[in-house]
């Protein structure tokens, strides 16, 4: 049986406290951001009007807010959607207006305004009763998969490792909010996908670096839990980055070139991908090493395996 020296590894658990003083700051200030800040919730979850118009000419987006604003519009959140001739107009809930009615009276503000001839595109409008329930349904779905993967995670490997694996996939979660928080992005639906996807993905990531270091703590006789620990990583080291780089390709293609509709989306699996890389590595095997992680809690089994088998041949 061939075994990865220790000398041979890359000490990652060497830089382990450096790792969670990182961590810490980025989480703190993250939690921060989000109770001072808050996310800025798209239309699925506060309920609203959203309208796409196109423009004869590229729109001068100052002179439309500026339009809207004198129209009564004061709320109204304008950008560009793809090309300079599209505009996405955002609107506020507005009680006992139907949509038709207020993209009319939209259509008609800028045309007149500006002059132009301006063709509604596309109109939707969310109330907010099932704003709220989207709000509610979201937060319930990334707390239901959080407490199944501690579940799964106990039972398949070692309670260690559950805590380590939900405290790693916490902090990609609260990064990835706070991402969304500092820099004010839009937080819809399909951010919310993300981020349950952002979980999946490093949950992935640390169910292999697990499963290795399970697997050397009972192969390696000799070596701490922390040089059996930096083997582990550096064996899946190569695995890690190859899959990491690889989607992360995928997704520069989609943030760049997948228009303006998933560029939430891309932006949320970027940047989690990122921070699910490093937890995997630092933050869910740093806290199995805290909590004592250690030969005896694994190797226990396979001794009375080996002593079943004997009793087998005996026979």
């Amino acid at each position: 049986m061939q075994i990865l020296k220790i000398k041979e590894t890359l000490a990652f658990m060497s830089y382990r406290k450096l790792a969670s003083i990182f961590s810490i700051i980025l989480v703190v200030a993250s939690l921060t951001s989000l109770a001072t800040n808050k996310l800025n919730f798209g239309l699925d979850f506060t309920g609203g009007t959203l309208l796409e118009v196109g423009f004869e000419q590229p729109a001068d987006l100052s002179k439309v807010r500026t339009v809207l604003e004198a129209g009564g519009f004061e709320d109204a959140v304008v950008q560009l959607f793809g090309s300079s001739n599209d505009v996405l107009i955002r609107l506020g809930q507005r009680d006992n207006v139907k949509a038709e009615m207020l993209g009319n009276q939209i259509l008609g503000i800028l045309e007149q305004g500006t002059g132009q001839n301006i063709e509604m595109r596309r109109i939707e409008f969310v109330g907010a009763n099932v704003g709220d329930e989207l709000t509610e349904q979201g937060g319930l779905a990334m707390l239901t998969a959080l407490i199944c993967i501690l579940v799964y995670v106990a039972f398949r490997f070692e309670w260690r490792f559950a805590l380590g694996s939900v405290t790693a996939l916490a902090h990609d979660v609260i990064l990835t909010l706070g991402l969304f928080s500092v820099l004010g992005l839009e937080f819809d639906l399909t951010v919310l996908a993300a981020i349950l996807a952002v979980i999946g993905y490093s949950l992935n990531d640390t169910i292999v670096v697990s499963d290795r270091i399970r697997e050397n703590f009972r192969k390696v006789r000799k070596g701490t839990p922390e040089e059996i620990i930096n083997i582990s990583l550096t064996q899946t080291l190569s695995r890690t980055m190859i899959t990491s780089l690889t989607t992360f390709l995928v997704l520069l293609a989609l943030f760049f070139k997948g228009g303006a509709l998933i560029h939430g989306f891309a932006t949320a699996l970027l940047f989690g991908i990122v921070v699910g890389t490093y937890s995997s590595i630092y933050v869910a095997s740093t806290v199995a090493l805290a909590l004592g992680i250690s030969k005896e809690d694994l190797i226990p089994e396979v001794i009375e395996k080996e002593g079943a088998d004997q009793d087998e041949l005996r026979m």
